[in-house]
This record gives C-alpha cells, structure tokens and sequence, in this order.
C-alpha cells in the first residue's frame, strides 16, 4: 500500500513539474498602477481639494483660538475672575471643538480615499483578470511588499493594466 502511494505520489508531481513547464506566470504592481492610471491620479486631485478645503478651515478655526488666546493674556489682569473664567471656558470649548474637528476631518478623508481606492482596484482587478484570460496566463500575481521577492521584468503587466484601464475609462467617458 505504501508503495501505491509513493507511485501515486511521484506521477501526480511530475505531471506538476510538466504542467509548471507550460504555465505562463506574471505580476502586477497595484499600488503602482493605482498610483499611474488616469482613475488614480483623478481620486488623489480629488483627495487634495477636500483636504485643501478642510485645511483652511482647520487654519482659520486656529487662527481664531491663537488670537482668543491672545486676548486672554492680554486682558488677563485688567478683568474679573469671572470674566476672566469666561473667557477661558470659550476657549477651551473652541478647542474641543477644534480638535474634533480635525480628527472628524482626516476620518473623512480616509473614508472618502477608501471609497475611491476600492473602486479603482475593483476596475483593475477586473482589467487583470481579462488580460489572464485573453493572454492565457496560468497565474497573476500582486507585487506586495515583501510577497515577490525577485520577478524578471518581461513578466510585469503593470503597464498594460495601466494602459488598458485608461483605455476603458476613455471610452466609458
């Protein structure tokens, strides 16, 4: 029986070595093509408007406590101590709501570039996928960090992901 095994065994892995022979294997950079294809360099103009627009928000709101603030200490021995704690009672909540703000902005903001980033790599998977199939690769994989750790650039298809991405946003427009 354990002979059976052992045969069994050394034909299914040499029809793996003869079946390896013929794959066609290659990779994608995702993050690169996310980064390059006309739908990733759209989402990141997009992102910078909204935290261009939250920025000067973020900077007046500052603005506004440093020149509260200010008034404080200016004005600090010339008021009462309840006008003086008043004062202070204003700009502590103008804080709070200062630095709420900001934590609310940047969820925002990755909330918004997770959206985009989904859709994006939605289409490009999709594009991988179609490229696998017209061009009969046996496997595609995703140049992670760390994941390939050496891959001869013939086998890159970043490029024509990118290019046929593109392609398919034009004449989706």
């Amino acid at each position: 029986m354990k002979r059976f095994v052992l045969i069994l065994f050394l034909i299914l892995a040499f029809q793996g070595v003869s079946y390896a022979l013929d794959a066609k294997i290659g990779y994608v950079d995702l993050q690169k093509a996310l980064n390059e294809s006309e739908g990733g360099k759209r989402a990141k103009s997009s992102l910078e408007e909204i935290i261009k627009a939250k920025q000067k928000i973020i900077d007046e709101r500052g603005a506004e406590i440093e020149k509260l603030k200010s008034e404080i200490d200016k004005q600090a021995s010339l008021l009462s101590a309840d006008a003086l704690k008043k004062k202070q009672d204003e700009l502590d909540r103008k804080i709070r709501e200062y630095k709420r703000f900001v934590q609310d902005s940047q969820e925002e903001v990755k909330k918004k570039e997770a959206e985009l980033t989904k859709e994006i790599l939605k289409d490009l998977v999709k594009v991988v996928q179609e490229i696998g199939k017209e061009e009969n690769y046996t496997i595609i994989l995703e140049k992670a960090q760390g994941l390939i750790l050496y891959a001869d650039s013939a086998i890159d298809l970043t490029d024509k992901v990118i290019k046929r991405y593109n392609e398919e946003i034009k004449t989706k427009k």
